[in-house]
């Protein structure tokens, strides 16, 4: 049997579910088909109902009922078992046929108690019992219109959509996103004058919202139940404000305490907040093609860590305007398909010229297998030469069904190849770099002014110019690897003409695109007034005020930014990359920006005592595994450099990469610019 891993984890889990499924009708939320599609695929719950037909629906208020031949179900959800879902629960069963109902919770019976507001101790005597659960299996009978039908309710842990052995992303948790500056002014808004929170170092859990507080400990649930299974003992650390509030969480979760105690393993678990380095997040500097697929190619609906491929071309179809989604769509995950996984793996972690060189070598060795008559053509692999591989497979059902998930993530390539935008991605990269060397030798005022004439109005613009939202990334960008910066005058009017251009270019957009429709609250572009305009964007310069100013809280990690020398240009350093070498330095110092968080008692007196004494603090390089956990996201160029990291600087050390998702610069915006970072909607 393997080790246990993000992948058994996920697999050990959804093995609980399957089980529970044979001849049901099957109800999934977002959150969990998103973890069945990365964790085991849907033709494994395919099989796992059997029968002659599958009728799997998605979980929402208008979902069709059962009929009077389908007496079962199962719902998965990854949500809390209260409010509006109880409510969806109600009211399918009620215009159904069953007799029989599971229903399957990502979030444990403890929290289910914190979120019904039954105190610690009272909690703690129930260990054992699961009266929350009980309670609705009742109700659930009640429903059906039969108390002796049979109903159950149960907690699996399906917190993870893993991506790579070594990395994987929580769904459910995709909308979590770390506070910013103009947070504790909405916090303090609804607190006494006297207790005002002066900044983000003073924002602790009991300061956060009741909807935020409980989505951290959902969160914090699932990862104590990863930990159980990978059989280890966690010490948390931290870097940043929310991921503090999240580590110290997790290390004084009371249901985690007994599991410690038996645990033969020992982790560190480091928790990141993603808004300290939001350059690596919105910058084109990633040398990789998975990054770039899932920059270009359109979301898969409902996921946020994959995209649609356009499965036509095998087809002998032709899709127009009206019907565009006549053939279903490809995607990235290829859990079921062996060839199909090696090469994700394989994408996953080269450098873009050797992947495409990638895709050609499988598309050869898999039209060989097939004995297809393909032409060997050696140097530059081109788009059209990927493609005339793939035309191959096209009149041929059996090598079509062998390779399916082989040719979906070739299409993508192609696809991706072929996409304009991967042409402005060179662009993009150049300018970030112009930028790079520009900040080193000018003021921030400089900077703006070289953005000012690439800003605008639609009717200017050509393929080759920028979207308002693709100025927005780089506003981002070059406010994110700045950092803290002096205002003056020359840099107020800079930033005042660089403000009057983006909202002149705002109010002159044909079509709001979803992104400028939330960040002016206008859903059409008839809606929008100079004057809404103008308050947008003065928000938007906040919020990228707050951005510069997000490592002012550090001591040793105040700057991404590598000034250039005679010898060496200007430089982007990750944040990542140096927490990471710091975790691993071989003189082991105290860290200073990355926080233990002690776990009751015990630890405090050890801190303690070793003020006085020579007694080492927790350090997270002390265990054999390190779990990084980024808050609000990771790229797949900064998860790859992570792996290759630790290895190089700690040989044997293992590392797993957790996020709340998987970034392309165009999903940062809609993420920063959010307004329901304190209010997350949780289901009820």
């Amino acid at each position: 049997m393997s080790a246990p891993s993000v992948s058994s984890f996920t697999q050990q889990g959804w093995e609980q579910v399957l089980a529970k499924m044979k001849r049901a009708l099957v109800y999934l939320d977002a959150a969990c088909a998103e973890s069945l599609h990365w964790g085991c695929g849907s033709t494994r719950l395919l099989d796992s109902v059997g029968g002659p037909e599958c009728h799997l629906r998605e979980f929402e208020p208008q979902a069709a009922g059962g009929g009077a031949k389908q007496p079962k179900a199962v719902f998965v959800l990854s949500c809390l078992l209260k409010g509006r879902t109880v409510e969806t629960l109600r009211d399918i069963i009620r215009r159904s046929h069953f007799q029989y109902c599971v229903v399957v919770t990502a979030v444990s019976h403890a929290v289910h108690l914190t979120a019904n507001h039954v105190p610690a101790a009272a909690a703690a005597e129930l260990e054992g019992q699961q009266p929350v659960f009980e309670q609705l299996e009742e109700k659930l009978c009640e429903w059906m219109g039969n108390m002796n039908y049979t109903a159950e309710v149960l907690y699996v842990p399906l917190l993870l959509a893993p991506v790579a052995p070594h990395l994987a992303m929580t769904p459910s948790f995709a909308s979590l996103f770390p506070l910013l500056p103009q947070d504790v002014h909405l916090l303090n808004s609804a607190r006494p004058d006297k207790r005002r929170l002066g900044s983000l170092a003073d924002v602790d859990g009991p300061a956060l919202t009741p909807e935020l507080t409980l989505q951290i400990r959902c969160l914090v649930s699932g990862l104590s139940s990863l930990c159980e299974h990978l059989g280890v003992r966690e010490e948390c650390f931290a870097v940043g404000s929310l991921s503090r509030i999240i580590a110290a969480d997790l290390a004084n979760y009371a249901p985690a305490k007994n599991r410690r105690k038996t645990a033969s393993g020992r982790a560190s678990v480091v928790f990141v907040d993603r808004t300290l380095d939001l350059t690596g997040a919105v910058g084109h500097h990633g040398d990789n093609l998975v990054e770039k697929i899932m920059s270009v190619l359109p979301q898969l609906p409902g996921h946020t860590n994959d995209v649609m491929v356009n499965m036509v071309d095998l087809t002998a179809l032709q899709t127009t305007e009206e019907n565009p989604a006549l053939v279903a769509p490809g995607c990235l995950s290829q859990s079921n398909d062996t060839s199909g996984k090696a090469l994700w793996e394989a994408l996953l972690s080269a450098k873009h010229k050797e992947a495409v060189m990638e895709v050609r070598r499988h598309l050869v060795e898999a039209a060989s297998r097939e004995n297809l008559p393909i032409k060997m053509s050696m140097g530059r692999v081109t788009p059209g030469q990927l493609m005339s591989y793939i035309q191959l497979f096209k009149n041929n059902h059996k090598a079509l069904m062998n390779h399916c998930g082989l040719l979906q993530l070739g299409l993508a390539t192609v696809q991706t190849l072929n996409h304009q935008q991967t042409t402005k991605w060179d662009n993009f990269l150049a300018f970030e770099r112009l930028l790079l060397q520009s900040i080193g030798e000018s003021v921030m005022a400089v900077v703006l002014n070289q953005l000012l004439p690439m800003i605008k109005p639609s009717s200017q613009r050509t393929r080759d110019d920028y979207s308002p939202d693709e100025l927005l990334i780089l506003l981002i960008y070059i406010y994110s690897v700045a950092g803290e910066f002096m205002v003056d005058k020359a840099l107020a009017e800079a930033e005042g003409k660089v403000k009057e251009a983006l909202a002149q270019a705002f109010c002159e957009e044909v079509q709001l695109s979803p992104l400028l429709q939330k960040i002016t609250g206008c859903d059409s572009a008839t809606n929008l007034t100079s004057h809404k305009s103008h308050t947008a964007v003065d928000g938007l310069f906040a919020s990228l005020g707050d951005i510069a100013g997000a490592r002012r809280l550090m001591k040793q990690f105040k700057s991404v930014y590598l000034p250039g020398s005679q010898t060496h240009q200007a430089s982007y350093k990750p944040l990542l990359k140096q927490i990471v070498e710091e975790i691993f330095n071989p003189e082991k110092p105290d860290p200073i920006d990355i926080e233990h968080m002690s776990s009751g008692l015990t630890d405090l007196l050890k801190t303690g005592i070793s003020m006085f004494m020579k007694v080492s603090r927790p350090h997270p390089s002390d265990h054999p595994l390190l779990i990084l956990f980024v808050v609000g996201g990771i790229t797949v160029s900064e998860a790859k450099m992570v792996k290759d990291l630790v290895p190089s600087l700690k040989p044997g050390a293992q590392v797993i990469v957790l996020s709340t998702q998987l970034l392309t610069p165009r999903n940062i915006p809609e993420l920063l610019f959010a307004t329901d970072r304190l209010h997350p909607d949780l289901g009820f």
